[in-house]
């Protein structure tokens, strides 16, 4: 079977020849219904029997690797996918490194590396739990049929990690695929691993800035995992990069359209004033200032997701071969760390100030820095908008140690800024930072749901080109009766 290509024959789609492991091929299918009925119950609400307009991967070759056409949800061809096998590969970082790449799970390394997939696993269904209300206010087909392109590729790379589990974990494995569809967001009795993907998504603002920050935090963490001497793990995270690209595109226009269509507003109505938030929401729009709070809410919540700054967890990790640095492979260095340093920001005596910690146990905090680095080249995009209008105000993302939970700075109240407060200034002042009860309200009151071809929602701008070059249009969801 040619590895690139993805067989279709077959009732689980895939590349990695299933019909020759029947052990595997025997859990996947039984686990299937169980999927389907979590689809159903957990999945997009309301449109079940919706024809929608996806991409499906038929390749794993980045030339030609997607067709798309209308499809229902539930008969989506979600399958395993793995990048080609690069010959000759070997560890490239971490005690292993140079050895061959393990095709099989080293039995030391073997707690670790299934912690890691099931912590990723998790993720993947709890995005589309989270989103699963918002098909019912999309301020366009085009936004909705975005929506349901990330939810079922969401559930893609949950049946990409499940199949590792299978394969690679045995009775373990498939007792962690089962408890993958028993937890749910927000659950007070199983919630899921990680605290951002317990929030709620209320709103398609929401959905652009958990696209655009929680999504691209998913990009670091597979671009880690793609570096791992586990070749499995690395040829699976490397394909799922491909599909995670377009989420981030989702969130980034989104923000931009967002963002595009408050600035033309208040150019049109004469204002210029971003701060004159009643005269702007007057016309039907987001104001700027709220945006940005949203943006201080997302960006907060998912600097979260990379843990503590220092970690042994993390070097562990490392050390073991399992889990690498973003790019492991273009860094110029020894790939062990066995003398190196990293400064990480700490609250000393009062003050925040950067530390030199050894760099083993400064992974975290390095993933972070990429990942905000990579946050600023968007953020800057937004303001480019801005700029392009004439409206004199800039986004701009928050000090780290604002509003965060965990790490080094969760005992800690500190203004976007980086100014340390008391709590009772924080509690006095934190409407000014985060999004109130009173923003969300109004936010909500925009969501009113828009499904003619071609129209949009009076608050956001119509993108510039159509997904798969569909004219302005073109009904990418035909929603059933």
């Amino acid at each position: 079977m040619n590895l690139i290509n993805v067989d279709y024959s077959e009732k689980i789609p895939n590349n990695v020849n299933l019909t020759e492991d029947r052990r595997v091929l025997r859990a996947l299918e039984g686990w299937h219904p169980s999927y389907l009925d979590w689809w159903k119950d957990m999945g997009p609400e309301g449109f079940q029997e919706s024809l929608v307009y996806l991409r499906t991967a038929v390749s794993v070759d980045p030339k030609g690797w997607a067709k798309f056409d209308y499809v229902k949800m539930p008969d989506y061809r979600w399958g395993i996918l793995l990048a080609p096998a690069e010959e000759g590969r070997k560890v490239p970082f971490g005690q292993h490194h140079g050895e061959p790449a393990w095709q099989e799970v080293p039995g030391e390394h073997r707690a670790l590396l299934r912690r890691l997939i099931v912590i990723q696993g998790d993720t993947e269904p709890a995005s589309v739990e989270q989103q699963r209300h918002l098909g019912k206010t999309a301020p366009s087909l085009y936004d909705m049929r975005n929506l349901f392109q990330v939810n079922v590729e969401e559930g893609r790379h949950l049946w990409a990690m499940v199949y590792l589990l299978q394969k690679y974990f045995g009775r373990d494995g498939r007792e962690e695929a089962d408890e993958l569809l028993r937890r749910r967001s927000g659950s007070a009795d199983a919630p899921r691993m990680l605290g951002a993907f317990n929030e709620a998504t209320p709103d398609w603002l929401s959905f652009f800035m958990f696209t655009f920050f929680t999504d691209r935090d998913g990009k670091m963490q597979l671009e880690s995992l793609a570096q791992s001497g586990f070749d499995p793990l690395s040829r699976t995270c490397r394909f799922m990069l491909t599909e995670e690209a377009h989420h981030m595109f989702v969130g980034e226009t989104g923000i931009g359209r967002t963002v595009q269509r408050t600035c033309e507003a208040m150019v049109a109505a004469g204002m210029d004033d971003p701060a004159d938030i009643d005269r702007v929401r007057a016309l039907g729009v987001i104001d700027l200032p709220t945006i940005q709070k949203k943006l201080n809410l997302h960006y907060s919540l998912s600097l979260d997701l990379f843990g503590s700054e220092v970690s042994t967890n993390a070097a562990n990790a490392f050390n073991a071969g399992v889990k690498g640095r973003f790019r492991e492979t273009h860094i110029d260095d020894d790939h062990q760390l066995t003398s190196a340093t990293y400064p990480v920001l700490k609250l000393v005596g009062g003050e925040i100030k950067l530390v030199d910690e050894p760099a083993l146990t400064a992974l975290n905090m390095r993933l972070r820095d990429d990942y905000t680095r990579d946050c600023v080249k968007g953020v800057e995009r937004f303001n480019k908008i801005i700029e392009k209008t004439g409206v004199r105000f800039r986004l701009t993302l928050p000090h780290v140690a604002f509003h965060r939970q965990i790490g080094e700075f969760r005992n800690v109240q500190a203004t976007p800024a980086g100014e340390l407060l008391n709590d009772a200034v924080w509690v006095r002042r934190c409407d000014e930072f985060l999004p109130s009860r009173g923003d969300g309200d109004f936010i909500a009151a925009l969501m009113a749901p828009v499904s003619e071809p071609g129209q949009f929602a009076n608050w956001i701008a119509p993108p510039k080109v159509g997904i798969d070059n569909k004219p302005g249009d073109f009904e990418y969801v035909k929603i059933a009766a």
